[in-house]
């Protein structure tokens, strides 16, 4: 029934809209800007990089799927192909999802789920970063100056016990580093290792509401890319690089002040994530339960 759909009206889609735009525009904007220039930033390339979702789709607006949009048209709406008429507007179906790609909505459903449920682990220091310059001449970020000599770096790698849990993180370890790990990791065991205090886990939350666009919705695709910008400058700053000349203060995990710092922001993010994660598990749920059912939708 018609009645069992949220409704917008013209003047809240497009408040709405508006604010979507905002809140992503200042990132969005200026990763277009550094590109047309050649610029490279070793702190918000990877939103845009690791993260394969282009900046003009990430300011495109979509109130998700099963909302209906009173008085507007197709060509005033950023994913117009997406929404069929119903009533007085327009609706993206909850069944309209691709069939096809309904086994990664299991997979993910399943994968945010076990998240959702396993203990956070606070120990792991953001210690992949040193990994992936463990020695190594040629680091990630080859642009940008290191705090430690490579000496110093090397010893406080050999000296930890590197507990990294994320695939994603540890495939891009050195060599030397991957049987420093305490696990070996690899793509089948993920949903395994990946718990909810690791900065990647929290990052990817991100990736897991922009590969469902525009069946989420923009705002909750902004709250997990801003949250994955704040992620990422704690990623950095506790790397062995030195960002101070990009406005960067570094957390040293060498030292115990350091490391107490590193796992008091693991714990502001793991908590602000909490939510977010629970809105997609939510998101996701809803696609698999309507994906067998027709894609038309009557007009009252």
């Amino acid at each position: 029934m018609l009645s069992d759909f949220d409704k917008l009206s013209r003047h809240e889609w497009s408040a709405r809209r508006a604010a979507h735009i905002e809140r992503v525009s200042a990132l969005a904007d200026d990763r277009v800007n550094r590109s047309s220039r050649d610029i490279a930033d070793p702190v918000y390339d990877f939103l845009f990089e690791y993260y394969p979702f282009r900046p003009s789709h990430l300011k495109r607006w979509s109130p998700g799927a099963g909302v209906l949009l009173q008085s507007c048209s197709h060509e005033e709406l950023d994913w117009p192909d997406h929404f069929v008429p119903v009533a007085d507007g327009l609706m993206i179906p909850l069944s309209s999802f691709p069939e096809r790609r309904a086994p990664y909505l299991s997979w993910a459903h399943t994968y945010l789920s076990r998240i959702a449920e396993r203990p956070p682990l606070f120990s792991c220091f953001g210690l992949h970063e040193w990994a992936m310059v463990y020695r190594s001449d040629q680091p990630r970020h080859s642009k940008e100056p290191l705090r430690l000599s490579r000496e110093e770096i090397d010893t406080i790698v050999e000296n930890a016990d590197l507990r990294c849990t994320h695939y994603d993180a540890f495939r891009f370890f050195t060599p030397e580093a991957v049987p420093l790990n305490r696990n070996h990791l690899d793509r089948e065991t993920t949903v395994n290792f990946d718990q909810r205090a690791c900065i990647h886990v929290t990052m990817d939350l991100y990736k897991f509401a922009h590969k469902i666009a525009p069946w989420c919705s923009s705002e909750l695709i902004a709250d997990a890319f801003l949250l994955a910008a704040d992620a990422r400058r704690i990623d950095m700053r506790a790397s062995p690089y030195d960002l101070r000349n990009r406005g960067f203060e570094p957390i040293c995990i060498e030292t115990p002040a350091g490391r107490e710092e590193y796992i008091g922001e693991q714990r502001r993010l793991a908590e602000q994530a909490i939510p977010i994660r629970a809105a997609l598990i939510e998101v996701y749920r809803n696609l698999l339960a309507h994906r067998d059912m027709p894609l038309s939708v009557a007009a009252a």
